[in-house]
């Protein structure tokens, strides 16, 4: 039986991308330059402010120029980063049913403690997750394990009583590295060019309410 769910957070457990896509539209208007449409930014946002960068200004982390408009798109996330992001519609109603189950909920998430711990008490959330790992908690991120070990422990459970749901294949990495059972966020942040089939996953929800068909969640 489960008795821990853990959620990646953008893309999968709230829908970040307005914030994210106001930030990045922000930096292009600055400069005169078109603004992105909001499905372009959606299939990047789960890839974070490099992914970002990257597809407003064709600059990658090892190019010169970028730890500049890398820090210009933070602080301009960070002052609005909970604007426009809510909630999956569904996911309210999933986390209510999992904790009338007594079933414990977290987050694992490559985000920075800076941004996911605020955003996620705007949204009434931190206090009511059993565990936070953000981005930064451990010394390294998903695809590592080492998040996820962190999450067992501060839940006290193996692995293998947790169910980790993300919408990037290294959140399938991350998991199946330590031998949790992991599911796919069809609904997510997933691109054209991404391949969730071939991730390894354990399963595929098209929306929150979905996870409640895992028959380790079955009343």
């Amino acid at each position: 039986m489960v008795r821990a769910v853990l959620f990646d957070l953008d893309g999968t457990l709230v829908d970040t991308a307005p914030d994210l896509g106001d930030a990045l539209n922000a930096m292009l208007a600055r400069r005169g330059l078109p603004v992105l449409p909001a499905q372009a930014i959606r299939g990047q946002a789960s890839h974070g402010s490099q992914g970002l960068i990257r597809l407003a200004f064709g600059v990658a982390e090892t190019d010169s120029g970028f730890a500049e408009l890398r820090r210009e798109f933070l602080d301009h996330y960070g002052a609005h980063l909970a604007n426009r992001s809510t909630l999956f519609p569904g996911m309210a109603d999933l986390l209510a049913v999992l904790e009338q189950r007594d079933i414990a909920w977290g987050v694992v998430t490559n985000k920075p403690a800076r941004y996911t711990e605020p955003l996620l008490e705007r949204l009434g959330l931190f206090a009511r997750a059993a565990c936070v790992v953000s981005g930064d908690t451990c010394s390294r991120a998903k695809p590592d394990p080492a998040p996820m070990r962190h999450a067992c422990r501060r839940l006290g459970l193996v692995p293998e009583a947790c169910l980790y749901v993300g919408d990037a294949e290294r959140d399938i990495q991350a998991a199946r590295a330590v031998a949790m059972p992991v599911l796919v966020a069809l609904y997510g942040y997933i691109s054209h060019a991404d391949c969730p089939e071939n991730w390894g996953g354990d399963g595929f929800i098209r929306q929150p309410g979905d996870l409640l068909d895992y028959p380790g969640l079955a009343p």
